[in-house]
């Protein structure tokens, strides 16, 4: 009876966990849409797509906390999972922890991915050649010799608008990409509590 006691609250805090943390996804992408908090860019169609695919909203947010509700449940014993067995409960937690799973590892990637090139800003295109004229578009992409989160120097003389917006992109995009790392951690950490309940339970029986 230890063992299954141990599993359920184990999974109640999980539960808590990867629900606060899916909260904080959907925040911090929900930030990267309104870059300086102003909406005219988003209405302008001048947001980063990395920040369009929303993985820190539907991903790492909304399929996050579908599971951490999942689990809570289990560890509850609220609702359909109130007498339903071990087995039961084992299995709908290894499916919540994967679709969990599933979802923060594609918001790690696209904020990984993110981070890599940098943001989408208006920049003048004469640093890059001889043609004097100011674009949107992704200006540390092309500095291959530089790596921009490295070098300070380029964070504002690079990007002409919106205002701060390399801060602004490595804040957020750096706050999505830890958030997602802990939420795959206390997955991983789910399955290795659920596999040892079951286990634990059945030597004992």
């Amino acid at each position: 009876m230890l063992p299954s006691l141990c599993m359920l609250a184990c999974s109640r805090i999980l539960g808590l966990s990867l629900g606060t943390a899916a909260l904080f996804a959907a925040g911090a992408n929900m930030a990267l849409l309104f870059p300086n908090w102003d909406v005219t860019y988003l209405l302008r169609g001048l947001v980063g797509r990395h920040a369009m695919l929303g993985t820190g909203l539907w991903g790492g947010g909304l399929m996050v906390l579908t599971a951490a509700i999942l689990i809570s449940l289990t560890g509850w014993r609220y609702g359909c999972f109130r007498k339903s067995g071990l087995c039961r409960s084992v299995l709908a937690g290894l499916l919540s922890s994967g679709l969990a799973l599933l979802g923060a590892l594609i918001c790690f990637v696209t904020s990984g991915v993110a981070l890599k090139d940098g943001p989408f800003c208006m920049f003048d295109v004469s640093s890059f050649n001889q043609t004097q004229a100011w674009k949107y578009g992704y200006p540390f992409r092309d500095l291959h010799s530089r790596n921009y989160l490295y070098d300070r120097s380029l964070w504002n003389s690079v990007c002409l608008e919106p205002s701060k917006a390399v801060v602004w992109h490595v804040a957020f995009f750096s706050a999505l990409l830890c958030v997602s790392l802990l939420q795959l951690l206390l997955v991983v950490v789910h399955i290795i509590n659920s596999f040892l309940g079951l286990f634990c339970s059945l030597c004992e029986k």
